[in-house]
């Protein structure tokens, strides 16, 4: 377990002012019961900061034909979908809600060239509501595999999350379980697959960046 990179900035900021607080406080009060709440308070914020950046091991296990989830979370959505956006057609739409307690990295679903990629501004509707997928802030990317099959799927901005990470260019190659990015707080991941795809998930269902598959194109 380590910390994610993303992270590191700004607990470098918490932690530095924490403890610019915590002896002004000492000098002041003289260790007094406020010295000791604002301890306490100082150490669950930076507990929590450190539990949330934190970037586990994983053991990736898809390949170019097997869809793995891009995101820790809960399965939210499942139906087919008109998108306009990329495939300007039908397509079984597969919707991951990751709360304050997952970890916030994304992973390329699948292996394959990175085809496009857009970043769109926007609200900030909360992560489950309908209109998140296409209205809040989001980045759009599609890989095509070794078959000329395309996955396209968003890293979604919540109404908590008001930074998404995208580290994907046109033009990459890229492997299923490789980074792709990270959202700073309560957010969504969104996969668009061919209507032919065999998918392996249900609605409700906990699912496991990089080591559950989604989905078999």
């Amino acid at each position: 377990m380590k910390i994610h990179k993303e992270g590191r900035t700004e607990l470098g900021f918490i932690c530095s002012g924490a403890f610019i607080i915590l002896a002004l406080a000492s000098i002041i009060n003289h260790f007094n019961v406020i010295f000791w709440i604002l301890t306490c308070c100082v150490t669950l914020i930076c507990a929590f900061l450190l539990f949330f950046f934190r970037s586990p091991l994983r053991n990736p296990i898809g390949n170019h034909t097997t869809v793995t989830s891009p995101a820790d979370g809960r399965v939210v959505i499942i139906k087919k979908v008109t998108e306009n956006e990329f495939i300007k057609g039908e397509a079984f739409q597969i919707s991951i809600y990751m709360d304050f307690i997952n970890v916030h990295i994304n992973w390329f679903p699948i292996s394959g060239d990175v085809i496009y990629n857009k970043y769109h501004p926007g609200k900030y509707y909360l992560a489950w509501h309908p209109k998140s997928s296409t209205h809040n802030e989001h980045t759009s990317i599609a890989v095509k595999n070794a078959n000329n099959q395309v996955v396209f799927f968003r890293q979604i901005a919540g109404f908590f999350a008001r930074r998404i990470v995208c580290y994907s260019h046109v033009g990459d190659k890229v492997k299923s379980g490789q980074e792709v990015g990270f959202i700073k707080f309560g957010s969504r991941a969104d996969l668009f697959l061919p209507l032919d795809t065999k998918i392996n998930v249900k609605v409700g269902d906990h699912v496991k960046g990089t080591e559950t598959i989604i989905a078999e194109l």
